[in-house]
């Protein structure tokens, strides 16, 4: 068995321990002597519609390397020191299976990467990471990402399934005192990718019938967007009590915000839940604008909380941001994950 693969095994063998994942195996006296630094991937969309999630999520995952290897590096491995590696995805998933391929080829001694940060992406580069056995953490939301079985593929978001089913009462709650009357009616604006797809599939097959909602209105559309017109004009014309605006990058929620505001549909008129992301990225208050936000509400799977005072201050600081999103906080325990595991193999 190569050093590598018994890291690998090792590795997994730690996150089973820790409640993360199962597989078999040891690392070795000799791969612990040999080890002088331990390689992790960030596979994320670094060009097109999806970028600048991708940048905030190398932001948090490198932070947390320099924190690791500023704190003494995996001593487990006598302070070896955590690096790197950072791949683009693209923006499809054909360039996100050639990214995983490319890396695997040229990065034959990586213990465990994360990303791809779009749902399609992961599945299509988690093909490939699980054929390798490498360990793949991932904030994607897709039910289908640890639906299938694989071994090697963590998923440390709730899935999009959950976050629909605990998100849309709450919102229907919010509604109703907002404007004292309980919503019966709600519409879909959505992009083709598989977050989406994930999120609303539980409500179509009977989640809205239980929660009292009609559909009156359901768009999709492929990203990127270059004009939410027709699909803001059916919204109009439907007259949704909630609209649940699925989009999964700022360029098109950009698009979709301002065309509900120019068709009389902003400010809370129709309340929006959007889901991702995206949704807490500081470029979206920055170029859609906040009045234009007023009554959008948006759910992801993880922010900055209490206790994690001085990580956001240090990020904010480091990394020039002005909070730190679920992105970036996701990616840095990220790091964290697979320097704990490591330590525990």
């Amino acid at each position: 068995m190569s050093t590598n693969i018994s890291r690998r095994r090792a590795l997994m063998l730690a996150m089973a321990a820790a409640g993360v994942g199962a597989s078999t195996g040891l690392w070795t006296a000799a791969a612990r002597a040999q080890a002088k630094e331990v390689k992790v991937a960030v596979v994320v969309p670094l060009s097109g519609a999806w970028a600048r999630n991708g940048e905030l999520h190398v932001k948090g995952a490198q932070l947390a390397v320099d924190d690791i290897n500023a704190a003494g590096g995996i001593k487990a491995l006598g302070g070896a020191k955590m690096k790197l590696i950072v791949a683009d995805s693209g923006d499809s998933t054909e360039k996100a299976k050639n990214a995983a391929q490319r890396l695997l080829s040229q990065e034959t001694d990586l213990v465990g990467g994360t990303g791809a940060f779009v749902s399609s992406f992961t599945l299509a580069i988690t093909e490939i990471t699980e054929r390798a056995e490498v360990p793949w953490l991932t904030l994607s939301y897709s039910d289908q990402i640890t639906a299938r079985g694989y071994k090697y593929v963590f998923q440390t978001s709730p899935t999009a399934s959950k976050q629909a089913e605990d998100a849309l009462p709450v919102l229907m709650q919010i509604a109703k005192q907002a404007g004292g009357v309980q919503p019966k009616t709600v519409g879909i604006v959505m992009d083709n990718t598989a977050s989406p797809v994930a999120f609303t599939k539980p409500m179509r097959e009977g989640g809205f019938d239980k929660l009292g909602l009609k559909l009156v209105v359901d768009e999709i559309y492929t990203p990127p967007l270059s004009d939410a017109t027709s699909l803001v004009q059916k919204v109009r014309n439907a007259k949704p009590d909630i609209l649940l605006m699925l989009t999964t990058n700022v360029p098109d929620t950009k698009l979709v915000v301002e065309k509900l505001n120019e068709m009389g549909l902003g400010k809370g008129r129709v309340a929006v839940l959007g889901n991702g992301g995206h949704m807490g990225a500081p470029e979206l208050s920055q170029v859609v604008g906040k009045d234009l936000l007023e009554g959008v509400m948006g759910v992801i799977a993880n922010w900055g909380g209490k206790g994690q005072e001085k990580i956001i201050s240090e990020f904010k600081t480091k990394a020039k941001e002005p909070w730190m999103p679920q992105d970036s906080i996701s990616s840095y325990g990220d790091m964290w994950i697979f320097k704990d595991a490591i330590e525990k193999a």
